[in-house]
């Protein structure tokens, strides 16, 4: 289940907000390590630190860090002030956090009797890789949009976990994250997506959602198993609350696997058995045998949702011009060109029905 080690902080990498990258000596040699300073306290060089060394033994890509549980030498003080939600529940790392909608919040008035997203578009994507591009093709066509990250418990927990998103907040891409369910650490808590993308409305004031899962996925190879599932779940959500879904497919030209060649079946699956509101599906209009592949796959969708042809002149530039590194996977922007201009086309035609 967990793989414990103690070890001493030899160096400390790189800080990033809620974040710090530690170098740590374990009996096996060096590692690198990651810690949340609100969970766990600051390690500074020096310290012994308690560590969960379970992605680095499985060799996980998004995740591999070794993870600091605890500073027994020096503990964190206790939390103070109000909040009442638990996430993370009834693990070691259980944390409280003041949520949006909960009795002590200045939000919470707001919130109570909210029930409208009025109208607001909502991109809905697999992968929180999609976020960047996203923004990316919406900005190139409406800059100066307010739009908020609505982040799922299906990766990463803490938000604190997305370099991107960091960034993406301090040069104002992002009016903010709400991380709900599970995940923690965003700007604002909430308790459901539906709670979180009224919070992401009605408290941050955003024009247009971006939900997906943070940094990070499961998959079993299988139909259902997989935590992309959320997406579909996600657009129903925002139907319910009336707001405008819009689906951002997930597409691969570089992915070396079958069922993620062309349109990914977690996008056939999550948009077309899961969701049962329709939605706005952003159709890329890529060129030659592939760009066909991707128009007859998509047809699949046509049953229940509306599918909307997006140009895309203009959207390499503008992801050639992104300020976040763009990756998916492992692969970066011209590795797999038509999965970041399929985003970016999402964001293209969410921007467009603000119009």
């Amino acid at each position: 289940m967990i793989r414990w080690r103690k070890g001493e902080v030899l160096r400390i990498r790189r800080e990033w907000t809620g974040a710090v990258e530690l170098d740590v000596a374990v009996p096996e040699g060096e590692c690198r390590a990651l810690a949340y300073p609100l969970l766990v306290g600051r390690p500074e060089p020096g310290d012994e630190v308690l560590l969960n060394t379970t992605a680095l033994a499985m060799g996980l890509g998004t995740g591999g860090y070794a993870m600091v549980v605890a500073v027994p030498n020096r503990l964190p003080e206790d939390p103070h002030g109000p909040g009442h939600l638990v996430k993370a529940r009834y693990t070691p790392l259980q944390a409280t956090v003041l949520g949006a909608d909960e009795q002590d919040s200045p939000h919470h008035e707001v919130l109570r009797e909210a029930d409208s997203l009025d109208g607001m578009p909502v991109v809905v994507a697999d992968l929180h890789s999609a976020l960047p591009p996203i923004l990316c093709g919406l900005y190139a066509s409406r800059p100066g949009t307010k739009v908020a990250y609505v982040m799922l418990d299906g990766g990463a927990l803490p938000a604190w976990f997305s370099m991107a998103a960091t960034t993406l907040r301090e040069i104002g891409w992002l009016a903010g994250v709400v991380t709900v369910g599970q995940s923690f650490g965003g700007d604002v808590e909430a308790v459901t997506t539906h709670t979180g993308l009224l919070a992401a409305r009605h408290v941050l004031g955003a024009e247009v959602a971006v939900v997906a899962q943070g940094p990070g996925n499961l998959g079993t190879g299988t139909r259902w198993g997989f935590s992309g599932v959320s997406a579909g779940e996600a657009v129903n959500a925002a139907a319910v609350l009336r707001g405008r879904p819009v689906a951002a497919l997930r597409v691969s030209e570089g992915d070396g696997r079958e069922r993620h060649l062309g349109v990914s079946h977690h996008s056939l699956t999550a948009y077309g058995r899961v969701a049962l509101a329709p939605a706005d599906v952003a159709v890329p209009m890529l060129p030659g045998e592939f760009g066909e592949r991707v128009r007859d796959q998509s047809e699949l969708l046509a049953v229940r949702h509306r599918l909307v042809p997006v140009p895309l002149d203009g959207l390499h530039e503008a992801l050639r011009a992104a300020p976040v590194r763009l990756s998916t996977m492992g692969r970066g922007l011209e590795e797999d060109l038509a999965y970041f201009l399929t985003s970016a086309a999402a964001g293209r035609l969410a921007a467009s029905l603000l119009s």
